[in-house]
């Protein structure tokens, strides 16, 4: 399969370009592509992951029905027939990487659940006893269950890191408290849906990030959610306290990168084929224990 690491699409304006997707705008309506591209230490690697792009999008659709009593979605349709006719003519590209959604005043807010202490919020616990100004008890060790699970915002950032922010500093940024508590309940309320689905499948998500947005007044469940990109799914038959975890996402590829001389700013190391090759493996076999396909 080859890799879609970059689209072209003359004839529709290109919205934005991000670390993954391509969106490109259609009046009230995005038409969002998921690439093959990978990105690590927020630097998108120099060659793709071929076929990421399908497994993301079709996760994301398999998430948004799931949810979709819990919160609305921006989804219109991801079936390239019901495209407007201008797209028909790329239809090979956007087949089964594309979704055609609704336009939203996004809220500038990555809303984090946080089920297990890793990642950032293990290294923050570390250094001050807290995630997003929530104090935590001492002893916690790496990977250890949170109950109940943390809601913690992060800034948004379109280049570099998202910083993690407390509640109230999210507050500030949303301009409302009521709304900034419907986003966090609908957070954990979407994640608590996903995580009781993904551990009958002996799947843990350890932690996500969701994006959320206005459409027509209603607070609405926006770009990807619960993908190997934006989340970390661990395997439930191997998971242990006290360590960092086996995990299906691009780990795998951060873990290549720390044997290398590279620091970490671009231009990165082109991945080896070995690399790529185990990488798509790791998404794949997500997909398939979730989605069973």
């Amino acid at each position: 399969m080859d890799s879609v690491y970059q689209t072209d699409i003359p004839d529709i304006p290109l919205f934005t370009r991000g670390k993954v997707r391509d969106v490109y705008d259609m009046d009230d309506k995005l038409l969002i592509i998921a690439t093959d591209r990978i990105s690590a230490y927020d630097v998108v690697m120099p060659n793709g992951i071929p076929g990421k792009g399908v497994v993301l999008t079709q996760m994301s659709l398999f998430w948004f029905d799931l949810v979709k009593d819990v919160v609305p979605n921006h989804l219109i349709s991801a079936d390239v027939e019901e495209y407007p006719d201008v797209l028909q003519p790329y239809r090979d590209l956007l087949e089964g990487r594309s979704m055609l959604v609704q336009k939203a005043d996004r809220y500038d807010i990555e809303c984090v659940a946080r089920g297990y202490i890793t990642g950032s919020g293990w290294k923050e616990y570390n250094r001050d006893g807290m995630v997003s100004g929530i104090p935590l008890p001492d002893g916690l060790q790496e990977s250890q269950i949170l109950a109940p699970p943390l809601f913690t915002p992060a800034t948004k950032a379109e280049t570099g890191h998202d910083e993690n922010i407390t509640f109230d500093q999210m507050v500030e940024v949303i301009g409302d408290r009521e709304t900034s508590e419907k986003l966090k309940n609908l957070t954990l309320a979407v994640y608590g849906t996903a995580r009781n689905f993904a551990s009958e499948r002996g799947i843990i998500i350890a932690d996500t990030k969701f994006e959320f947005g206005l459409i027509d007044g209603k607070i609405t469940l926006i770009d990807e959610i619960l993908s190997p990109d934006s989340s970390r799914f661990w395997p439930q038959d191997s998971y242990e306290p006290g360590r960092g975890q086996d995990s299906f996402d691009k780990q795998f590829v951060r873990d290549y990168l720390e044997t290398l001389d590279w620091d970490k700013t671009p231009p990165a190391p082109e991945l080896p084929k070995d690399i790529v090759r185990r990488t798509l493996e790791k998404y794949k076999e997500a997909s398939r224990r979730l989605l069973g396909a």
